[in-house]
């Protein structure tokens, strides 16, 4: 992958882990539940454009004779 294409992909796996402990975090101290189950919904989201970014980076990547 390029290297913009890899920090995008390493930027967003960090949102989702982020996402992901401000949702566990909340859910753990028995905060608002529907707080919860949206940043579950948003951190699927962002797994979601995770794959396709790293997917089309290894695209990229093959289409330019790298792998």
């Amino acid at each position: 992958m390029s290297t913009g294409m890899t920090y995008l992909a390493l930027v967003i796996m960090l949102a989702v882990v982020a996402v992901l402990f401000v949702g566990l975090r909340n859910l753990m101290r028995q905060g608002d539940a529907n707080f919860s189950n949206k940043m579950m919904q948003l951190r699927v989201f962002l797994q979601a454009i995770a794959v396709v970014v790293i997917v089309i980076g290894i695209y990229i990547a093959r289409s330019n004779g790298a792998g």
